[in-house]
């Protein structure tokens, strides 16, 4: 893969006008583009999720990224950092801390976010939790919790995590906290990917079971969901870690099994042992994609905007284990080709986002984390051409 390491000077025989006198960048090459990844911002302390706010002005916005040892700031354009005092307390134990962050629909006139965190609880055990909240200039008002996941679980593994919303609902991720066999207990909210309302009550939508289950269950049998996505149809997309391999890209059917710990593509770390039953068993769901061995998963978005007009449709996703950006080319709901980008340049990548005027965003997981932008330096083929092999 061509790899161009520059600074302003190597890029000014070479730059467009564009190119900011400040910058340092890198351009990388993938199948469709020459990419420049420009660095907005340093100095995060293990970022974790991005959120961004409205703004008048495609080009000139603010976004919230919540960092995982318990603060909120909020970083814009032109990659100023300034810190948001009154973010709810979070358990940093382990994978712990403040975690996904989502914006009101109707941020304009409420002024609402809501951040999902670890919570504590007086013997020292967690759960994952969703805290609302009023941003009134660089502070948190009126922070209260609406939901709480059940039951409360010692250790720092696998809180989930991310937040999505779907028209009036948030949507949760919830890991298996370690406790693998509550991940099938509908009675728990263990292992599943929940859904409530702006005041933390059930969503009217979600499904009913055949059997007993706490009503905010959308979809369960998951062992730790790190990605979480809608696409323009309002469908619902997660990627969760697998152990030593078998993690999963699922398009969520409301109401499914998938099968955690039962079935799995993966293998108990270390002695490479058997988990479950093997990898499928009738009325419970096969992942749309997977990937042996792992490359931890984190952050997903399906790209719908102008800049990278090729890649429109496809699900983009970042790799812990490997520090990639992991593009599957998708046809409606198959994946047909999958490329790897950045090859560990920048590190740890835990979320992946898309700006309001079509650039894509990743957050480096690090003690000096970074927000990172990419944007097409050059089309590596024809666009006609490539238009037709999609086809």
């Amino acid at each position: 893969m061509l790899n161009i390491k520059t600074s302003l000077l190597a890029l000014l025989w070479i730059s467009p006008s564009w190119l900011q006198a400040s910058e340092i960048c890198e351009v990388i090459a993938s199948k469709d583009y020459q990419i420049k990844v420009s660095t907005i911002a340093t100095g995060l302390a293990h970022p974790w999720s991005m959120a961004f706010l409205p703004s008048a002005k495609a080009e000139q916005w603010q976004m919230l990224i919540s960092e995982r040892n318990g603060q909120l700031k909020r970083v814009d354009h032109l990659g100023e950092v300034t810190l948001i005092a009154g973010a709810p307390s979070a358990q940093q134990l382990g994978q712990g801390g403040l975690l996904g962050v989502a914006i009101s629909p109707d941020f304009s006139t409420d002024k609402q976010i809501f951040i999902a965190y670890s919570q504590s609880a007086a013997n020292g055990a967690a759960n994952t939790a969703i805290a609302r909240a009023t941003l009134a200039g660089d502070e948190l008002h009126n922070v209260r919790t609406i939901f709480s996941a059940k039951p409360l679980h010692q250790g720092g593994r696998h809180f989930g995590g991310r937040l999505a919303i779907r028209g009036q609902c948030l949507l949760l991720s919830l890991g298996d906290r370690g406790d693998r066999e509550q991940a099938q207990d509908l009675q728990t909210h263990t292992g599943s990917l929940v859904a409530v309302t702006f005041a933390g009550l059930p969503c009217p939508s979600n499904p009913t079971f055949a059997s007993a289950a706490l009503a905010e269950i959308v979809s369960y049998g998951h062992r730790n969901i790190q990605g979480l996505t809608l696409d323009d149809s309002g469908n619902i997309w997660t990627h969760e870690h697998g152990p030593q391999g078998g993690d999963e890209l699922n398009l969520i059917k409301p109401g499914a099994n998938y099968g955690w710990p039962t079935i799995t593509y993966g293998k108990n770390y270390g002695t490479g042992t058997a988990i479950g039953i093997g990898t499928e068993r009738m009325g419970m769901q096969q992942p749309l994609y997977y990937w042996v061995p792992s490359i931890a998963p984190s952050g997903l978005l399906i790209y719908s905007g102008g800049l990278f007009s090729q890649w429109q449709g496809d699900v983009l996703l970042g790799s812990l284990k490997f520090g990639l950006l992991v593009r599957l080319q998708r046809q409606g709901d198959r994946i047909i080709d999958e490329e790897r980008l950045l090859g560990n340049q920048f590190g740890r990548i835990r979320d992946v986002a898309q700006g309001p005027e079509g650039a894509i965003y990743l957050l480096t997981d690090s003690a000096n984390g970074s927000l990172l932008k990419l944007t097409p330096y050059a089309l590596n083929r024809h666009p006609t051409a490539e238009s037709e092999a999609r086809q």
